[in-house]
């Protein structure tokens, strides 16, 4: 018997038992589905946070302030970063072209009778440039805002439309923690990072966040929530990751460990990859476990289907089908059930990663090399757990086959 003469029996018989055969392919499609959407949604994940990340700035570094055990450090109480550290990495730092002071409060903003929450923000000029952002209408800071300690606002996209819709809001006086400020302008939308809506903010100069508002100093100056810093170019971001690092350390004389970070938009998205690769990893695995058990699910059956079909593999061996026919009929069988099964877990999948595509700002996706290798080891499941009824089947004695049928 050739291979298509076993592949066309085999087809028969299975399509003979549709509702038996649907059933054992169930475990087969709901792994492969659940393997292909983790994939696709992973990936499109990862490519998500690269965008968003390449949406801060170009070239852009933070400095933050705290770095694990900073406190181990020897003669010195933990300091925090101040405006000053940020004037020193502008000024010697030579790989540096910009740098943005940032100290940021969530505070509440009152316009018209109506109250809202909102980041505040206080900060430099310079944030409009390391930041990549663009303002809409009006102006955004000046050193003379910063020198004169002047009480104007510039709303993010978001809190605009909130408080003023269609109507321009320059001009007009809202309230941060019952002080007035006069807005100036208003900034371009820049839309969410990795969940914080970037336009539901308010930017104001950085010497009137410490004067007027939250008032927080340090021994060593005003106090920051983080620095943001671009680099010249790609090429000199890590001459200025070690140029900052340096002089941070001279300037807070430390000795042992950092009592700040400095992190490249690469170091954070590797974080982001290894977070969500692990957990793209977890949960393929996870899935991987419904294949296995939708292989031990097809050799079940198998087995049951070489039980009931003792009679026809008899009938078979009395008149001169060899071993290795029934061994390859049954084989066949196996396979084309996982195969089919994954084929369709496939589609299921891919379906799947389309409506997360569609209805969400996720754009998964997924290569044709892993849905290759999806179907692929699918496959295999049917050929590793076909092994055990198709031997079996291929074993029985003809003539004990035909009285016990």
């Amino acid at each position: 018997m050739d291979w298509v003469e076993s592949l066309g029996m085999a087809s028969k018989t299975l399509t003979s038992n549709k509702l038996r055969t649907a059933l054992t392919m169930l475990g087969m499609i709901i792994g492969n589905a659940s393997v292909i959407a983790m994939i696709g949604i992973g990936q499109g994940a990862q490519r998500l946070a690269s965008e968003q990340f390449e949406s801060l700035g170009p070239n852009v570094l933070f400095v933050t302030p705290g770095s694990g055990s900073a406190r181990q450090r020897t003669s010195q109480l933990p300091r925090n970063l101040v405006w000053d550290d940020a004037k020193a990495i502008a000024t010697q730092v030579p790989s540096v072209a910009e740098v943005a002071a940032q100290r940021q409060s969530q505070l509440t903003l009152t316009y018209g009778g109506r109250n809202r929450s909102s980041l505040v923000v206080g900060t430099t000029p310079e944030f409009l440039t390391v930041r990549d952002f663009d303002v809409a209408q009006g102006r955004f800071l000046t050193e003379d805002d910063l020198n004169r300690n002047r009480r104007i606002a510039v709303l993010g996209s978001e809190v605009a439309a909130n408080f003023f819709g269609q109507e321009s809001p320059i001009g007009k006086k809202i309230r941060l923690r019952n002080v007035s400020f006069e807005v100036v302008g208003v900034m371009q939308a820049k839309g969410s990072f990795l969940g914080s809506n970037q336009d539901d903010a308010v930017y104001i100069p950085l010497t009137t966040s410490a004067t007027s508002l939250t008032g927080r100093t340090s021994p060593y100056g005003l106090d920051l929530t983080f620095i943001s810093i671009s680099a010249k170019d790609e090429q000199s971001i890590p001459a200025a990751e070690f140029q900052i690092t340096n002089l941070l350390r001279l300037r807070h004389k430390i000795v042992n460990e950092d009592d700040f970070t400095v992190q490249t938009q690469k170091d954070i998205l590797r974080i982001v990859g290894t977070i969500t690769g692990g957990l793209t990893a977890m949960l393929a695995a996870i899935a991987g476990v419904s294949l296995l058990v939708g292989g031990i699910g097809i050799m079940n059956i198998m087995l049951v289907s070489v039980t009931e079909r003792t009679q026809e593999i008899g009938l078979r061996k009395a008149i001169g089908a060899a071993q290795s026919d029934i061994l390859v009929q049954f084989m066949i069988e196996a396979v084309l059930l996982s195969a089919a099964g994954g084929l369709l877990g496939t589609l299921v999948g891919v379906s799947g990663i389309y409506l997360v595509s569609t209805f969400t700002p996720l754009k998964a996706a997924v290569s044709a090399g892993a849905i290759g290798l999806a179907v692929g080891v699918s496959g295999s499941i049917g050929l590793v757990f076909g092994v055990i009824p198709a031997r079996q089947a291929a074993k029985l004695d003809p003539i004990v086959a035909l009285r016990s049928a």
